[in-house]
């Protein structure tokens, strides 16, 4: 993924907009009624007849995972009881420091600083498929509390069972660290997550400015996500011309007990 420019306050104001569209347009397509119920702070974004949970992405070029700062890692029990990884995400962002002007005065010297942890995080990752696993369960739902990714693409909203998606990535993933192409970058500033030589997912520090200061970014290629998920989970059926499903999301999705 090339380098990204701040978002603007319209823009953001623009994505959120479009994101409640896209559950409403699914939350219609699968028989509830405008006033559906949904939790998008817990990654809800829309509950079905059976009481299970969506997380239902669009976007055109990418997926916004999350975007945590520093309490979030602190006060979240699952970060905290993730074999490391939630710490190491507190020490990317205490390598910089308390006040933005100066972490302004001398970038570089942070950068140089932020390998280190970076580095360890890559690391913690390679060495226990588990604790990628547990990652990945937590980032895209929730730790469990969110039962499907639910991805527009083409018009037609893509359903895939929450434990589906984490198999599909977490067996395909390559995982390192970013590496400097041009004069001006700083090797070892992100966690990527490749799938046959091509970044699909960036786990950063945001330093965009002060308002965005000291944040954890994890985001993702949308297409290129989705070019994995297509390809290792199949499609099992077409619940109607606006929603597919795959792999095990059949047995279980929109079935009245």
């Amino acid at each position: 993924m090339r380098k990204r420019k701040a978002m603007t306050s319209k823009k953001a104001s623009y994505v959120r907009e479009k994101g409640h569209a896209d559950a409403l347009e699914f939350a219609k397509a699968i028989g509830l009624e405008k006033d559906y119920l949904n939790n998008p702070i817990a990654k809800k974004d829309v509950v079905d007849i059976n009481g299970d949970t969506h997380s239902v992405k669009s976007g055109s070029k990418r997926w916004q995972i999350f975007l945590y700062g520093k309490s979030r890692f602190e006060g979240d029990a699952a970060f905290q009881t993730m074999n490391g990884i939630g710490q190491i995400l507190i020490e990317c962002l205490n390598v910089f420091p308390t006040k933005y002007e100066d972490y302004t005065s001398d970038k570089q010297l942070y950068k140089e600083r932020l390998k280190t942890p970076m580095r360890q995080l890559k690391n913690k990752f390679i060495e226990n498929k588990v604790r990628l696993e547990a990652f990945l369960n937590k980032s895209f739902f929730n730790d469990g509390e969110v039962n499907y990714l639910t991805a527009k693409q083409d018009d037609i909203f893509n359903v895939f069972l929450n434990r589906d998606v984490i198999k599909a990535f977490s067996d395909n993933f390559e995982i390192c660290n970013s590496q400097a192409r041009r004069e001006n970058e700083t090797s070892e500033q992100k966690v990527l997550f490749r799938y046959e030589g091509i970044n699909v997912g960036e786990l950063e520090v945001r330093n965009s400015g002060e308002n965005h200061y000291k944040e954890i970014l994890f985001v993702m290629n949308k297409l290129k996500a989705m070019d994995l998920l297509l390809e290792k989970i199949k499609l099992t059926e077409k619940y109607n011309d606006k929603v597919y499903l795959y792999g095990n999301s059949k047995k279980l999705f929109n079935k009245k007990a």
